[in-house]
């Protein structure tokens, strides 16, 4: 089966590599997808650990409204979050992940913190269907 782009939202996913080391993948979420989860928040400011290396507090889809980043996993890779492209992190041990703003100075985002068994729905790119 083929998708379109009216079937789901890019996202990118950060997690961990067996050694701790942090890595992400592309991939998507379906469209209209319920996903179990403990409520939202937002937030505009940044906290001084995510100035530096840091691991995500809790398993958590990150929904930017206004910002442009650069993210960067251990061993240097890098992607690009920006609106309309979901980050489920999941890097919750090690090192980490880092980021810094690119064209913008403020990150407006929401953070959707998901229950420890919840199915985060994620599809890898390339996936089989």
């Amino acid at each position: 089966m083929s998708l379109s782009d009216t079937d789901y939202i890019k996202a990118i996913r950060l997690f961990n590599l067996p050694n701790g080391d942090c890595s992400f993948e592309e991939g998507f979420l379906p469209n209209a997808t319920t996903i179990e989860n403990k409520g939202f928040f937002a937030q505009t400011q940044i906290e001084p650990y995510q100035r530096v290396a840091h691991p995500a507090p809790r398993r958590q889809y990150v929904v930017t409204l206004k910002g442009t980043l650069r993210f960067e996993v251990t061993n240097g890779d890098a992607f690009i979050i920006e609106p309309g492209v979901l980050l489920l992190a999941e890097d919750v041990l090690g090192l980490g992940h880092t980021w810094r703003l690119i064209e913008d100075t403020a990150w407006h985002r929401l953070y959707i913190p998901l229950h420890d068994d919840a199915d985060s729905h994620f599809i890898k790119k390339g996936h089989d269907f």
